[in-house]
Formats: structure tokens, sequence, C-alpha cells
């Protein structure tokens, strides 16, 4: 369902007066803020100066998702020898992602 569908079915309720507005109002501070949180993880999403064996693009992206950054060293290895993707993906965010 699309955030303005249920923004509009909480008003719905709380003008049918099975929601008060205290409800109302909890209930749509909790709808927003679950669709902000992955927004707000991509724009922290910077190479890492650290954590780097090429260009940092891994050590990035296992700090803004609190994992390790062999596992994304490992994946991208993966995705490189399965058609060459990793590859591409790699070059791509070293070059759009900003470094830190």
């Amino acid at each position: 369902m699309v955030l303005s569908e249920e923004l509009d079915r909480l008003d719905e309720l709380r003008r049918r007066g099975v929601l008060s507005d205290e409800e109302f109002a909890r209930a749509k501070a909790l709808l927003l803020g679950r669709n902000e949180a992955p927004l707000a993880a991509f724009g922290a999403l910077r190479r890492s100066r650290s954590e780097r064996w090429i260009a940092g693009v891994c050590g990035g992206i296992a700090r803004a998702t609190g994992t390790d950054a062999w596992v994304w060293r490992l994946l991208f290895a993966l995705l490189f020898f399965c058609g060459g993707a990793g590859l591409g993906i790699y070059l791509l965010m070293w070059i759009f992602v900003p470094a830190e």
C-alpha cells in the first residue's frame, strides 16, 4: 500500500471516531518514521578512507549497514564471477558515492 493511501485510511479512522487524535498522531509518526529510515541510511553512505582495499566502497557499505567489510567484498567477488556484475556495480559506486 502506498504511503498516501495509508495516511488517508488513518485519517478516515480518526474522522469516524475509531482513533483518538493522540492515537492518530502516534500512528502517523510510526508510519512516517518507518518510511524515512531507508532514505537516511542512503544519505549516510560514504566511501571509507580507513577500511579500504581499492576505493573504500565495501568499507563504506559495511559502516552504513553495521556489518563487516569482508562480507561485502565477498559479495562483490561472487557477483564479479557471475557475469561481471560485481565489477560494474563497484565501479558505479566508486564514481557516485562520495568519500567521507
